[in-house]
């Protein structure tokens, strides 16, 4: 009924824009590889909602993931923060706001899979935008790297590199408010500046150290009990020598090999990881989803009591997602990277 609540205030059919993946990536994405398109949304039936983007998310999973988990002519893979415009589905009220994994599109019809209300006392201060980066899947994956998977302990020396990205500065800071010290790598002066200010112990610029085993182990040379790996590459061969005995490793990203056309070769790992009994795992926050609203309190708790910076690189306008996809790929955001529809 037009007046019932749950239905839409307005009944007009809706143009989407979408990016599709028109090729698949060939090295380093390039914009031909993607296309811009119109799709005419149908009405929401019994159990669906039409959502608005709001927010957008480039992050670097998607660059892999649409190899493996893509075809050609598909919408790009993605989160957004929606509004809900239109709801025949009373889970999902008019006007409120959720998370859904949407992809690179303006609107979407929704049955629901997929879509999350934000958390229903969320602060009117604090951007929505935070749901895509530290009070979202970035902060949750810092979070579960460190506590389920290093099972990081006060006292310990925690290195991260890519440490001035989404997920990396909310590392070395959780990090620090466990009482641990931490190392961070980044890949210019201005972010290592940044990273000073949230705290890091040490912060360096792995593009300029003339050696970059040479800065590790000068920036702790007992070494280091945990490191988590968003970079992988000609990095993890440099740290992981320098781990201790008993050290973890926690393998988030390995973003430095992403656009290769042809795979990276280096010495093995297995006689330092033997030696040391170190132990690496590889990991994705979704399996740890059942503990998302707590974890997700814990962290919004944290930046309202100014524990927890949470630092975006925001880009204005949806045509420019492919630009701030690639601009984050060669790492010219500092914190998360947005798209503001």
């Amino acid at each position: 009924m037009e007046n019932d609540a749950s239905v839409s205030k307005q009944r007009t059919m809706v143009q989407a824009k979408v990016w599709i993946l028109r090729k698949h990536f060939d090295g380093f994405p390039k914009e031909s590889d993607l296309e811009l398109k119109v799709e005419q949304l149908p009405e929401p039936r019994d159990g669906e909602i039409l959502l608005e983007a709001v927010f957008l998310s480039v992050d670097p999973y998607m660059r892999p993931f649409s190899r493996v988990r893509m075809k050609e002519g598909d919408v790009m893979i993605g989160t957004q923060v929606a509004k809900v415009v239109q709801s025949r589905n009373p889970s999902f009220p008019v006007d409120s706001h959720v998370v859904s994994r949407s992809g690179w599109r303006t609107h979407t019809v929704s049955d629901g899979t997929g879509v999350k209300l934000l958390l229903s006392d969320w602060p009117a201060d604090v951007p929505l935008s935070l749901a895509l980066g530290a009070i979202g899947m970035p902060g949750l994956t810092a979070l579960y790297g460190l506590e389920e998977v290093c099972e990081l302990k006060a006292g310990e020396t925690v290195l991260v590199n890519a440490a001035a990205g989404a997920v990396g500065t909310v590392v070395g800071q959780i990090a620090k408010l466990k009482g641990c010290r931490v190392i961070g790598s980044a890949g210019s002066d201005a972010k290592v500046a940044y990273l000073q200010e949230l705290g890091f112990d040490v912060a360096f610029n792995y593009k300029t150290v003339p050696s970059l085993e040479q800065a590790l182990r000068e920036a702790s040379p007992e070494g280091y009990d945990c490191f988590f790996e968003n970079v992988g590459g000609a990095f993890s061969i440099a740290a992981l020598p320098l781990m201790k005995p008993m050290g973890r490793i926690a393998v988030c990203g390995a973003i430095s090999t992403y656009n290769d056309s042809a795979p990276q070769s280096g010495p093995f790992p297995h006689l330092p990881m033997i030696m040391n009994q170190i132990r690496m795992e590889g990991f994705m926050v979704a399996r740890w989803e059942h503990k998302n609203e707590e974890s997700l309190r814990r962290l919004l708790a944290w930046k309202q009591e100014g524990k927890l910076k949470c630092p975006e690189h925001v880009t204005s306008g949806f045509e420019n997602m492919p630009a701030a996809f690639m601009g984050m790929l060669r790492g010219e955001n500092l914190g998360k990277a947005i798209i503001k529809a």
